[in-house]
């Protein structure tokens, strides 16, 4: 009798357990398996560094901090001024041009930063076209006899940081203000205010959550540079621990350099929730017309056409342009295939590997949305505000010390390993495409798949999947445009004689072959032109009751 009773028991403690738990446990392993780098980076805190650390603190940390602390402060103000000026134009007014600069001012996301720092040097150095025909048509014989900016500085790190920035405020900006009912602002015009009067007092400060989300996302974008920051000369955490990864040898110090830059974005954090305080920002009415759009002619119009296009102008044009004359100049070619086909193959496998990770993540949530699962999930996606090279360390680290127990090189400088860095940076991304997708789903469709006798695996395979995926394109499409960008990371954890568009560009430019780097770095804004977009669309269309 005892035989036919094990199965019978069996069952009842398969059917006690709770739904999901199989996912949650998947979910909390792929979650550490991810947030490993950022441990490892935070344990290093201690790690002694044979006065390595005490040398770097006695002489260019302090540069480090303070340069950093400007390129945020700078950037910040940039983006700002830039992101919510263009986004406020374009979506409440009306004038020539407004409707082709609604997603044409997203095109500088498609331009990698340090590609507008090497396009910028070669108009404005001293031997690009600008000053030489200004000593030309004056007649000066050399810089002795004339003043011109430097554009290889801090402040030229800025300004070509905030041209290329400028759209995580804009697009978060014009979504906010597309949300917007219009009769909060039909009440701010009653009351005596004028178009622009509302917009400070009342359009702002309910879009500022956005606007502040947008600002942090630009400021660690700054944070995670380092061709830009490089190429000028400027000295930042990012290329302190390149240089003491590489050129010092020493990856303990290089891993505390990263904790103190982990400390600077966790401070971003921080500071955007604080900055909320007890302050809440709802709309006070579901219901939604075609916002009223003030119609500018004359001088106004022109002015508004002027600001709106100089972002666009400075940030996308006119390095694209130079870009593309430079390559039909006679850029060179020269195994311009074979670093398209590293690049491409590099994205699209962290891509779909991001995708595949990101879906039962979500799914775990979904299923069981308890504190432990999404504290998880979030940490999980904390590598997106971490910079890429923290993450190389934070990888490297342990690789170096297994590969050195093995006695070989088997895991340290493998496409494998620099996959894996990819896949900690850009989580985030996908993981909020998924989440999103998932929870459009409505709940009784599961329950009907259940009913009829399909599992969890089951259910998601033919019911969810099939319902998402054109998000999961989006997301791995997504992923797959920040990886050809992606040069910190690669830099430092590429195979030995592996090269990709972005880190070929990037050694073209550092020997000052710009004309030469020109090709690689024209492929990858070519790349990122399609996702921008589709952003753009999205964007348009996320105004409830608005036209499809």
């Amino acid at each position: 009798m005892s035989g036919p009773s094990s199965p019978s028991l069996s069952a009842k403690a398969v059917s006690a357990r709770p739904p999901g738990a199989g996912w949650v446990v998947l979910a909390l392993a792929l979650a550490a398996l991810v947030a490993l780098p950022v441990v490892v980076v935070a344990a290093n805190l201690a790690a002694p560094t044979e006065g390595v650390w005490s040398h770097l603190a006695e002489t260019v940390l302090g540069a480090y901090v303070a340069n950093s602390l400007w390129l945020m402060l700078g950037v910040g103000l940039g983006v700002s001024v830039g992101g919510v000026g263009t986004a406020w134009l374009v979506t409440m007014c009306r004038f020539p041009g407004s409707r082709h600069l609604e997603w044409a001012l997203l095109l500088p996301m498609a331009m990698p930063a340090y590609v507008v720092a090497y396009t910028y040097t070669g108009v404005l150095d001293y031997a690009g076209p600008v000053q030489s025909s200004l000593r030309a048509l004056f007649g000066w014989k050399s810089a002795r006899d004339y003043w011109f900016p430097e554009i290889r500085s801090l402040g030229g790190a800025i300004w070509v940081m905030s041209m290329v920035l400028y759209p995580y405020v804009y697009m978060m900006a014009r979504a906010a203000f597309l949300e917007q009912s219009v009769c909060v602002l039909e009440a701010a015009r009653t009351l005596g205010r004028s178009p622009w009067r509302a917009f400070a007092q009342v359009a702002l400060p309910l879009a500022r959550p956005a606007v502040v989300a947008g600002v942090a996302l630009a400021l660690m974008e700054t944070l995670n540079d380092f061709g830009t920051v490089h190429y000028f000369a400027v000295d930042t955490f990012t290329t302190g621990i390149y240089r003491t990864w590489l050129g010092l040898g020493q990856p303990a110090a290089a891993a505390q350099l990263g904790a103190v830059l982990m400390l600077f974005v966790l401070s971003l954090v921080l500071a955007e929730r604080m900055s909320r305080g007890a302050a809440r920002f709802h709309h006070t009415t579901g219901r939604y017309r075609r916002l009223p759009q003030l119609e500018l002619r004359r001088g106004k119009a022109l002015a508004a056409l002027a600001f709106s296009t100089m972002p666009l102008v400075l940030g996308f044009l006119m390095p694209g342009s130079m870009l593309a004359a430079w390559v039909i100049q006679g850029s060179a070619l020269s195994g311009l295939g074979e670093l398209a086909g590293n690049s491409l193959i590099l994205a699209g496998v962290a891509g779909s590997i991001a995708v595949a990770v990101a879906l039962p993540l979500a799914y775990a949530q979904r299923l069981r949305p308890s504190p432990l699962v999404k504290a998880c999930v979030r940490f999980a996606s904390l590598g997106y505000a971490v910079p890429g090279s923290v993450i190389a360390v934070g990888i490297m680290v342990p690789l170096t010390a297994m590969d050195r127990f093995l006695g070989g090189l088997f895991l340290t400088g493998t496409v494998v390993a620099l996959t894996y860095a990819y896949l900690v940076r850009f989580l985030a991304v996908s993981v909020n495409a998924v989440e999103s997708s998932l929870g459009k789903i409505t709940p009784s469709m599961e329950a009907a798949s259940r009913t009829l006798g399909a599992g969890l695996g089951k259910t998601l395979r033919r019911v969810h999947i099939p319902m998402m995926r054109t998000s999961l394109l989006s997301a791995a499409l997504l992923v797959f445009v920040d990886v050809m960008k992606e040069l910190p990371a690669t830099l430092l954890m590429r195979p030995f004689n592996f090269d990709t568009l972005a880190t070929r560009t990037f050694t073209l430019a550092s020997d000052e072959r710009l004309a030469d780097a020109a090709a690689p770095a024209l492929a990858i804004v070519l790349a990122g032109l399609l996702p921008v977009m589709l952003l753009s669309r999205a964007i348009a269309r996320s105004r409830p009751g608005g036209e499809e």
